[in-house]
Formats: structure tokens, C-alpha cells, sequence
């Protein structure tokens, strides 16, 4: 792998390279075309159509009422946005909980009826064999541990996972079985930088991290949360790449007042 921009499109054989040479892996969520094609062409190696969207796309307090139908419309449309970066969509909640057979069949669908080059679902120990079933049928997935916001009833907040040695060792337990059970790669959500950096030395696959310090594989972000499009939720590990929030604002403002006071159109903007 000499430079990143020479990568035709990514594959989990990409990221697994990367890992190998200790090129950091970006990514980000997208849910809709305009967005995508954003984030492809300014290089991203992987795009997420997250399970988030129910609350920056949707306006829900949670990740929970999003459903497989609204996971597959908006991949479908992110998809016609990308042509370098991997597409990776969430196993929506209540989609694989239910039963190995229910996770397997959800997670044909969404590769059946979209670009997906993989799915994502929540879980360690207890979702292993659901990831095994997946993988052995040619199905890519990505895990998720640590903070799993889809248990957030569970847990009761979405407070920082692994501060407890017992709750640390758990979670090491977890990245194991899902990298024995067949995961390409895992995301690890709001865990001490030193129990990710542990993980990440243990592994053979990729990790990508959210809230989980430095010593990832890579890095991924909710794009709405770093473009400072959401301001209602901002934990301590969203950097703002950009103020975009206060931009539209302004920019609104300013076409409302260019209407009002008929200033828009102009001559040369009319027929």
C-alpha cells in the first residue's frame, strides 16, 4: 500500500493491510446520497449508515426505534454516493436479538437489497454465534463493544464502559469472541484508552474507535457531530470540524431577509 488515494475501493482485505502497515483508518456515518458523496470524495475509508440516524436523521431520543425498511432505503441512497470507501450498515435493534436465524436472515437482506460491503451489529460473548452464522455465509461483520447504545435501557446511561477492572475484563473477553467468532473488524465505543490500546495489540483485526483514545486502528465519528450540525449531544470525545449549525443559520437568516425585503430574486436572477 504506498498512498491511500491509489485505493480503487476498500475491502476488509484493505483494512486489514492497514492495520498490518499502521495506516489509521478513517470513518464516518452517512445517511443520505449528497452527504456520501462528500465524504467518499474527500477520501473516507469507511462510511457507516448508522443506527444514529434515528436520533440526527429521525430526532429520536434513542437508537431503538429505527427499523430494518428505514436502515435499507437510506443505505440504498448513500450507496449511489460512494465508489472508493466501504459501506457498512448497522444491524438495526431487535433485528438479530431475537434469534441466530432472525440476525442471519436480516443481514442477507440488507446485502441483497444493497451495495453493503458488510453489516454491523452490537455485542460481544452473547452475539458470537449470530457473527459466526453471518461470516460463514460470506457475510462481513463488524463488531461493537463497549458502550452499545442499543442496551442503553440495559445499562440505564451512556456512561463510560470498562472503568471497573471486572467490567475491563469483560469486554476483553468480548473483542475475543468476536474476532474468533469472525468479525473482519470492531468498533470500540467509549472505553479507556489503555483497555483499547490492550485490545488493539491482542488483535489480529482491525479496531475503530469511538471515544476509546489514540491507539486504535482507526477512528469514526458521527458526521453530523463533528460538522457541528447537532449541537443538542455533545459528548467529550466529538471534536467540531466545523461549525455548520451556525452557518446554516445564518445563511437562512439572511435569505429570509433578502426575501422580505425583496432583494432576492435579483434582475439577473429572474426570467
Amino acid at each position: 500500500m504506498s498512498t491511500e488515494k491509489e485505493i480503487k475501493r476498500v475491502t476488509t482485505k484493505t483494512l486489514a493491510l492497514m492495520k498490518k502497515k499502521g495506516v489509521k483508518i478513517s470513518s464516518l456515518t452517512a445517511y443520505d446520497y449528497m452527504t456520501a458523496k462528500i465524504l467518499d470524495e474527500a477520501g473516507i475509508d469507511v462510511i457507516l449508515v448508522g443506527d444514529s440516524l434515528a436520533n440526527v436523521f429521525q430526532g429520536n431520543d434513542t437508537t431503538l426505534p429505527v427499523t430494518m425498511d428505514e436502515m435499507i432505503y437510506h443505505t440504498k441512497a448513500v450507496a449511489k454516493g460512494i465508489s472508493r470507501a466501504m459501506l457498512v450498515v448497522d444491524l438495526p435493534f431487535m433485528s438479530y436479538q431475537l434469534s441466530i436465524d432472525e440476525g442471519f436472515r436480516n443481514a442477507g437482506r440488507i446485502m441483497k437489497e444493497t451495495s453493503a460491503g458488510a453489516v454491523k451489529l452490537e455485542g460481544g460473548i452473547r452475539v458470537a454465534d449470530t457473527i459466526k452464522k453471518i461470516t460463514d455465509a460470506g457475510i462481513p461483520v463488524m463488531g461493537h463493544i463497549g458502550l452499545t447504545p442499543q442496551s442503553i435501557y440495559q445499562f440505564g446511561s451512556y456512561r463510560e464502559r470498562g472503568k471497573t477492572e471486572e467490567e475491563a475484563e469483560e469486554i476483553f473477553r468480548d473483542a475475543k469472541a468476536v474476532e474468533e467468532a469472525g468479525a473482519f473488524s470492531i468498533v470500540l465505543e467509549k472505553i479507556p484508552a489503555s483497555l483499547a490500546k490492550k485490545i488493539t495489540s491482542e488483535l489480529k483485526i482491525p479496531t475503530i474507535g469511538i471515544g476509546a483514545g489514540v491507539h486504535c486502528d482507526g477512528q469514526i465519528l458521527v458526521s453530523p457531530d463533528m460538522l457541528g450540525l447537532y449541537v443538542d449531544f455533545r459528548p467529550r470525545f466529538v471534536r467540531h470540524y466545523a461549525e455548520l449549525n451556525k452557518e446554516i443559520s445564518e445563511a437562512v437568516k439572511k435569505y429570509i431577509e433578502d426575501v422580505k425585503e425583496t432583494k432576492f430574486p435579483s434582475k439577473e436572477e429572474s426570467y
